[in-house]
């Protein structure tokens, strides 16, 4: 079990948002601040020209295990491919990188500036992170990053270099969280890949419902 961070910065309510679900602006990405976001279920993200934007939007995906959908034709590909292995929090740095570069449809650059990637990696280093990574021969293609406060992950970004390496992650990934007793997970952002394996987005109030319901659990076990 993480221990609970105390923090000197104290987020608004994340039900008090202004436009687009933009809850604060400014401040920095010390572990303090991060910590004290996401136990609250806000997440920054940057945007050019701007000051940091810290997000608590209207509609919220998460993935709960019980829809969790691994297609057939994965299953079997998995199956296929013995020489694919997977490994947790063992190359943490690498799988940031490779996801800073990861093409996006509709977007020229990366929300995973040269700022973010030093946060997160002091934020991993302080046990509040976690990676999945994927490797075919020893080599590294694909895998998914995120955050793990308070007995909730929240899913930042994945990539992959070879079919199907992003979604053998977000399956390996389920596996692990399970085996630790966790129920859904909070992807942010819907994606298809996601979508066709359970995914769905829920509005605010529900979402920080199941935030609070998951701290007391895990704050109680």
């Amino acid at each position: 079990m993480q221990g609970k961070l105390r923090s000197s910065v104290d987020f608004p309510d994340p039900r008090e948002t202004l436009a687009e679900g933009i809850l604060a602006i400014g401040g920095s990405l010390d572990v303090g601040t991060l910590y004290a976001a996401y136990s609250k279920g806000i997440f920054p993200w940057p945007q050019p020209g701007l000051p940091m934007l810290w997000f608590s939007p209207e509609e919220r995906g998460v993935l709960e295990f019980r829809d969790f959908h691994v297609p057939e034709s994965l299953r079997r590909f998995r199956k296929r491919h013995p020489e694919i292995h997977f490994s947790v929090n063992q190359d943490f740095h690498h799988v940031l990188e490779e996801c800073s570069k990861q093409p996006r449809p509709g977007q020229d650059g990366t929300w995973i500036t040269g700022q973010m990637k030093r946060a997160y990696m002091e934020f991993f280093k302080a046990g509040y992170c976690m990676s999945v990574e994927v490797r075919e021969n020893n080599v590294l293609i694909g895998g998914i990053y995120g955050v793990l406060v308070e007995g909730v992950f929240s899913g930042e970004s994945m990539f992959y270099k070879k079919p199907n390496a992003s979604k053998l992650a977000l399956w390996r990934l389920v596996e692990v969280l399970s085996e630790q007793g966790h129920e859904w997970i909070d992807v942010q952002m819907v994606t298809p890949v996601v979508a066709s394996m359970g995914g769905k987005l829920i509005d605010r109030e529900q979402y920080l419902e199941m935030l609070e319901q998951r701290h007391f659990q895990y704050e109680t076990t």
